[in-house]
């Protein structure tokens, strides 16, 4: 059988890019929101981890480590969903919950940062310069969010917003690639169609000849 050369993914892609611009636009005016996307992503993030990390690191304290930071990640992740859906109505009202988002987004780079240069640095783990430099400002990021006086939901909305623009547009370019393919293919379709008909009709008649008759010799 032989295999299609083109595919409907496109139209997934289009209507996944609406629905990220879509999001990405909304999360900038809804806290609840944010947070909710926030500790989805890092829970998703944490629990993904766990099996190939554990099955990749060639050192049980490695192992150790590693999986007590997915743990904690985890909890953070669960404790600002539980916070986006059960007080959704007050928390833009005071100050508690922003800092407990605040502290607790700080905590999960800061510890992601800090794991991993303790790998590095006193257990031998081998690293590659781009994540090494990834991990400098996690770091980083950490340690600017725990410090940073105004930080609240409305600069991660704007920082969904920025990757859901990335996002929108790159499933859109992708898209768009998949949607030519797919009109290449329906216009080569729909030539070799008129061709084949077209040869058809140009195509010369076979002559039949008819067969002699054979009449009998009379003496």
């Amino acid at each position: 059988m032989n295999k299609a050369k083109y595919g409907y993914g496109w139209v997934l892609k289009f209507v996944l890019a609406a629905i990220l611009l879509g999001v990405g636009i909304y999360m900038v005016f809804a806290d609840q929101v944010v947070y909710a996307i926030t500790g989805i992503t890092i829970v998703i993030f944490s629990l993904f981890r766990v099996y190939p990390l554990i099955k990749s690191l060639n050192k049980e304290v490695l192992r150790t480590i590693n999986l007590i930071e997915i743990i904690f990640d985890t909890l953070i992740g669960v404790l600002i969903i539980y916070i986006a859906f059960t007080y959704k109505d007050s928390l833009s009202d005071g100050n508690l919950w922003s800092q407990v988002y605040r502290f607790s987004l700080a905590f999960f780079f800061y510890a992601r940062g800090l794991v991993f240069f303790n790998s590095v640095v006193f257990l031998g783990e081998k690293t590659e310069v781009p994540k090494f430099w990834i991990h400098i400002v996690v770091l980083s990021l950490g340690a600017i969010i725990a410090v940073y006086p105004n930080f609240d939901y409305n600069v991660v909305g704007i920082f969904f917003l920025i990757i859901s623009l990335f996002g929108a547009g790159y499933l859109g370019y992708d898209g768009y690639g998949g949607y030519k393919k797919y009109r290449q293919y329906s216009l080569e379709l729909n030539d070799g169609d008129a061709a084949t008909k077209k040869k058809q009709k140009q195509a010369p008649q076979p002559v039949i000849e008819e067969p002699e008759e054979k009449r009998p010799y009379v003496n």
